[in-house]
This record gives C-alpha cells, sequence and structure tokens, in this order.
C-alpha cells in the first residue's frame, strides 16, 4: 500500500475539492460540496450512507476526493463499483487521471488508482499459447456460419492479444461474443493458479490484482463485488471503505451473480471434459445422467417449481453422485495430476471446475425443497428455455436465484465496511426505504416498514441495530419544473396485451410530428418498439431508428448526431442513453414497466412480502417499475441548457391508486394531461431549435 500522510498535513476536503474543481475547469455547485461533505462524515463515523444525486450534480468528484484523502491519509484502499463499463471508464480514463494530476501539488505526492474486474475477463496466456484444449463442440457450432463467425473472432483476438497490454476484454473494438472469448479465457475456477502455471507471473489478471493491492482507489464492478461477497474469498484488496456508484443496480446486479443453471448439455460437457481424465465407465454414468435429466425436463412444464416434481430427486441425485464420482476419481496421480505438463495440469483444472460447478448445483436445487414451505425456501427455482429464438427446439435448463440478497449484502458487505451507495435514482416513492430494504438495511419510516419489507419477506434490521445509515438527496442543478413537461396521456385506453392499440400509434404520431424527430421511444417489449417504427417510418417525414438495427452504440451514435431521427428501443436504452442537447427533446413511455407476470423469481419475491403481512405488488412490482421510470424519463434532461417533454402513454399512471406512489419518485417536472398544450410547447421547441441553427 501507499505511504501514510497525517491527518494534519492534508488540506481538508472542502478545499481539496474547490483545488480539483478549479483545476479542472469546473464550477462550484451546491449539492457537490454538500454530498462530499456527507461523505466524509460516513468514512469518519462509519455510518451507511445513501445519496440520491441528481445528473450534473458531479457526484464522481463529490466521492473521489474524501475517498483519495481517506486513502492518503489511512493508507488503506477504497473499493469504487460500478454497474456499466461506461461509468469504469469514464472514471479510470478520465476522471482519476485528471483527480490524480489536480490533487498530487497538494497531497505532496500522486493519488494511485487501478481497475479491477473477475478473472475471466482477462486474457488467458495458458490458453492463448495452446497448453488448454477448446471447449466441447457444441451442436450449434456445426452450422456454417457460426463456425466462420467464431473463426473469425479468435483470429482477430489472437491478433489483438499480440498488443495488449492489460488483456482487459473491454479494450477489445469492436466486442467479439461470449464463445469466441472463452476460447482465451478462464473462470476462476478453471484458473491454474499463479504458482502453478507456467504463465502465472504474467497473468494479467494476476497483474491487476498486484496492481489494486498498491492502489489508493480500486474501481471495480458490482459483479466482482458480489462474487467477494458469495464466497468469501477475498478477491478485492483489503479496504474498509466501498462506494457503489449506479446503487440502483446493486440488486439486480448480485442476484445475477448468484443464479446457477443445471442443464444437460452442462453436464454433458463436463462429462466430455473427463473422457481422457477417467475410466470410461465414470464418464458414460454423467452422459447417461445427462440424458435422463434431458428427457425429465423435456416433460415437465416450464416456470416455477414449489416443490419438487416427480423423479426429478432421484435424477438430481444421479446427477450429484455421479459428478461426484468422476470429480474424486480424478485424482493427482492421473494424467494431468500433480507434476503433469501444463497442458495436462490445464486439462484437469478444467474439468474439476465443470464437474464442480456440475455437482453444486445439483446439490442446490436438492437442498432447496428440504424446506416444505416455498415461502421459507433460500432460493427460487424454475424451469426456463434458454438460446436463441429462432432455434427450432430451445434448451431447457432449471435456473435457482435467491430470493433475497439482503441477508447476503448485510453479512459480507455493510457488516464489513462502510458503504457509501450513490445515484441519480435512489428515492422511490419519494423515500429511500424500499432500496433500502433490499440492501439489508433497516427501515426509517415506521410507516414505510410493511411496505418496503424486505423481497424474501423477512423483517428489515431494526432501527436501533449497528447497520446505522443515512438517506441524503442532495438534488439537481436541473430546474425540472422549468426545463421539463411530463405529459400523462389520461385520454388514451389501458394498455392490453394484444401490442400497441392504435390510439397509442395516433398518438406518437401527434407528439414525434411536432418535436420534429429528436425523439427517444422507450418501450416495454422489443415488439412494441418495432411495430412502433415501422408504422412511423410510414407517416413521419424523418427518420426512425429502430434497437436491433445496428449495435445499441452505433444507433444512439446517430441519434445524437441528427436532430431529426428518432430512436425506438427498449429496457437498455432506458437506462443507457447520455445524449444532451436538442437531438433529444421528447421520451415516449408507452407503458408503465411493470415486470413480467410470469417472472418467476419477482412472483416469489412479491409472495414471500404478502406471506408476512406486506403489499407484495407496490414492494416488489411497483419498486421495479418507479425505479425504470426514474431511469428512463432521466433521459430528458442531460445538461442545464436542455429542456423538452417526458410523455407517458399509459393512462393508468393518472387512474390508478399507484399512480401517486410511481409520479413521486420521478423528478418535479411540470405535469399535464392536455395533449393540445404538449404538442404546442413541442412545435415551440423545434421552432426554437430551428431558428437557433440557422
Amino acid at each position: 500500500m501507499s505511504s501514510v500522510v497525517p491527518n494534519s498535513e492534508l488540506p481538508p476536503v472542502r478545499d481539496l475539492l474547490a483545488h480539483a474543481v478549479e483545476a479542472l475547469g469546473g464550477v462550484e455547485r451546491t449539492g457537490q460540496l454538500t454530498m462530499a461533505a456527507a461523505v466524509e462524515h460516513a468514512i469518519d463515523t462509519g455510518e451507511h450512507l445513501a445519496v440520491q444525486a441528481g445528473t450534473g450534480t458531479g457526484k464522481s468528484l463529490a466521492y473521489l476526493v474524501p475517498a483519495i484523502r481517506h486513502a492518503v491519509r489511512t493508507g488503506r484502499t477504497v473499493v469504487v463499483s460500478t454497474a456499466t463499463i461506461a461509468l469504469q471508464r469514464q472514471l479510470v480514463e478520465r476522471d482519476l487521471p485528471r483527480l490524480a494530476d489536480a490533487l498530487e501539488p497538494v497531497l505532496g505526492r500522486a493519488p494511485k488508482f487501478a481497475i479491477l474486474k473477475g478473472r475471466n475477463n482477462y486474457l488467458c496466456l495458458n490458453k492463448l499459447h495452446g497448453t488448454v484444449p477448446e471447449d466441447p463442440a457444441e451442436p450449434e457450432l456445426f452450422d456454417a456460419f457460426a463456425v466462420s463467425r467464431l473463426g473469425r473472432e479468435v483470429q482477430r483476438l489472437h491478433a489483438w492479444a499480440e498488443n495488449t497490454a492489460t488483456g482487459d476484454r473491454d479494450e477489445v473494438v469492436p466486442g467479439v461474443g461470449d464463445r469466441a472469448w472463452r476460447q482465451l479465457s478462464v473462470s476462476a475456477r478453471e484458473c491454474l493458479g499463479r504458482t502453478r502455471c507456467q504463465h502465472g507471473e504474467e497473468c494479467f489478471a494476476e497483474l491487476a490484482r498486484s496492481r489494486s493491492g498498491a492502489a489508493d482507489v480500486v474501481v471495480t464492478n458490482h459483479a466482482l463485488l458480489a462474487i467477494d461477497a458469495i464466497t468469501g474469498i477475498s478477491v478485492l484488496p483489503e479496504h474498509d471503505v466501498v462506494i457503489v456508484d449506479e446503487a440502483h443496480d446493486l440488486v439486480d446486479r448480485v442476484t445475477g451473480v448468484a443464479t446457477a443453471e443445471l442443464s444437460a448439455a452442462a453436464v454433458s460437457a463436463a462429462a466430455r471434459r473427463c473422457v481422457k481424465l477417467v475410466e470410461e465407465t465414470e464418464v458414460d454414468r454423467l452422459e447417461g445422467a445427462a440424458e435422463a435429466w434431458d428427457d425429465l425436463i423435456g416433460e415437465l412444464r416450464l416456470g416455477r417449481w414449489e416443490r419438487l416434481p416427480a423423479g426429478a430427486d432421484q435424477v438430481l441425485a444421479l446427477i450429484r453422485d455421479a459428478a461426484w464420482t468422476v470429480r474424486s476419481a480424478i485424482s493427482p496421480n492421473r494424467p494431468g495430476g500433480a507434476g503433469a505438463d501444463p497442458a495436462a495440469a490445464a486439462a484437469r483444472s478444467a474439468a474439476v471446475a465443470a464437474v464442480d460447478e456440475v455437482h453444486d448445483n445439483a446439490v442446490r436445487a436438492l437442498t432447496v425443497f428440504e424446506e416444505p414451505d416455498p415461502a421459507k425456501q433460500r432460493d427460487v427455482v424454475w424451469l426456463a428455455e434458454s438460446g436463441p429464438a429462432q432455434r427450432s427446439s430451445p434448451r431447457r435448463v432449471l435456473r435457482m436465484a435467491p430470493l433475497s440478497v439482503g441477508g447476503l449484502l448485510r453479512a459480507r458487505l455493510f457488516d464489513t465496511a462502510t458503504v457509501v451507495l450513490t445515484s441519480a435514482t435512489l428515492q422511490l416513492g419519494g423515500s429511500f426505504d424500499g432500496l433500502a430494504a433490499n440492501w439489508g438495511l433497516p427501515v426509517q419510516q415506521s410507516a414505510a416498514r410493511g411496505l418496503a419489507a424486505m423481497a424474501n419477506g423477512a423483517e428489515p434490521p431494526a432501527d436501533e441495530s449497528h447497520f446505522a445509515w443515512t438517506g441524503l438527496d442532495v438534488g439537481s442543478p436541473f430546474d425540472h419544473a422549468r426545463s421539463g413537461i411530463l405529459y400523462v396521456a389520461r385520454h388514451l385506453p389501458a394498455p392490453g396485451r394484444d401490442g400497441l392499440a392504435a390510439e397509442y400509434l395516433d398518438e406518437i404520431e401527434r407528439l414525434v410530428e411536432a418535436a420534429g424527430g429528436r425523439t427517444l421511444g422507450l418501450f416495454s417489449s422489443m415488439r412494441a418498439a418495432k411495430a412502433a417504427a415501422e408504422a412511423m417510418r410510414e407517416r413521419l417525414d424523418t427518420p426512425v431508428l429502430c434497437q436491433g438495427e445496428d449495435a445499441t452504440g452505433a444507433l444512439v451514435a446517430k441519434f445524437a448526431a441528427d436532430e431529426g431521427v428518432s430512436l425506438f428501443g427498449t429496457l437498455s436504452l432506458w437506462q443507457g442513453v447520455d445524449v444532451p442537447g436538442p437531438s433529444l427533446s421528447l421520451v415516449i413511455l408507452d407503458r408503465i414497466p411493470f415486470p413480467r407476470p410470469d417472472d418467476p423469481l419477482l412472483i416469489a419475491r412479491q409472495r414471500a412480502v404478502e406471506s408476512r403481512g406486506g403489499n407484495g405488488f407496490m414492494a416488489v412490482a411497483a419498486n421495479h417499475a418507479a425505479l425504470l421510470l426514474a431511469q428512463g424519463t432521466g433521459r430528458l434532461l442531460r445538461s442545464v441548457d436542455d429542456r423538452g417533454v417526458v410523455a407517458i402513454l399509459d393512462s393508468r399512471f393518472a387512474t390508478a391508486r399507484y399512480g401517486g406512489y410511481l409520479r413521486a419518485s420521478l423528478p418535479p417536472y411540470w405535469t399535464t394531461s392536455d395533449p393540445t398544450v404538449v404538442t404546442a410547447a413541442l412545435r415551440r421547441l423545434h421552432g426554437e431549435t430551428d431558428s437557433a441553427t440557422d
């Protein structure tokens, strides 16, 4: 770790922030100062902090400055976790280098920073040099086009590998598919380890970890933060402060990491990896278990399992026992064991990892149902279809996800470090409690305890627990009421299940025509987005792009470059578009983004809340919708000069009892349900923009 600078020799956070803002050519912002002071207080007292900081607040500097001061003063690393690659890159490639240069004169040394990701995000030199066999072939790889595309991508990776200094997948532009990347990467389970691998001293993942151990600030992602918590193995360097940016995404990312799958293809692939390592009869037994599993799940209904279907316990036990037998047979004395050449050792490691995963997932599926009450089961188990939609017979897979990750986060994150959680969207229904409960923190408003009960139905920790935390909204530099209009199309019928009604298409046409294009259409399904795009192309003179027609980044770039263009799409656009200026004057949301009514995990979470007397719909479905609505409407104002309209076409926003809760989750836009007022405002804005560019 870096050298320690005594506290008496360091300027206070307020002065450091002022120096940094001036050096970077910024301006002082009240919200930024308030947030920096709150982060400093949390670090000093050990009290957790949730900060809602609107776009334009400058929240990155507001948490980085006190974090760096703490690291320099104590010699301890601060971990910053993000959800998206875009923010990681912004921090590591822009914010931290500039901030380190700005603070060096007043800190006495340049703060050090590093980025750290999961092992499978880095190129594996052992695989690159051909000492690890490729993954067993999958049926679709016999398709000539798939083989050709895979081959081209792998060739491109080999060419990139000759020049990369980091081995980081995110540096591959354009990116490659997961299958191609797997040819040259390994999971943590598959890795031989630094001391056993002939490339251990040059290993990109190990070098990244070494750099992180010497850094003041380590930037990572929510997935690695989850791995560190779930496994109990210290993946991250020793630290006492964690800052979670994009904290609204934390629960979903941790849930994703904690979700396991068991498919016949995975069992069969594990067996094939062991062909040269164990007796043929042992491999055949595991292959037989894969076939039995395929036959069983092929006959069962899709959806949640609240108890084991008939015969499932026997087949899962067969998989478990066959995998354990194979695993035990891969002994150090067999080929690929201790002392073997690197290729054999790598093959053994890959086989062990695959068999271990199959075994552990079979055990997990069996263990869930030792608790007969579905409301008390720790995991939600469901049968789903997986793979490309165009495949004639989609594969079936059993999925297992935790009913709640609150307990995990409480024990492995909040109980081990001081945590600062921040995002532009943390208050749902005007309160932090909805997200806090899902994080495993105590609910602060006693009246909201039933509403915000933890997703697994367990009682959140009491206020007097040692998990003390503060919620703070530092506001936004935007004047939402003057800069934006929230239009709710109250006159439209409630949305149905048969796609966009004719009245919706007519409304979209009127709005986009009045705006002169410049529209981001956010739809609840890709089918709706495509239908709207096709209809508008026939009705409007301005161009309409639709997600899926090109890479999303390329579509957003085209949208931003041409003020007359509209872009329609679905979920990833709700959170991932940042287009300031006149290219975006209208955001259309076709319906309230409630979760799918057949989502097994969210249904189970709702039922768990209800089993304890809470309101499952509000605690799960309404919170989910409120969060996405806040993110989607947040696409409109991205700079202080932006102006425009957010149009919600779902009349339930105005008429349903939960509408007030959803409205309280959004910025304070001026609100109307009068379509003539909105179209007139859009035409004025369109005319003003055209005049300004003449």
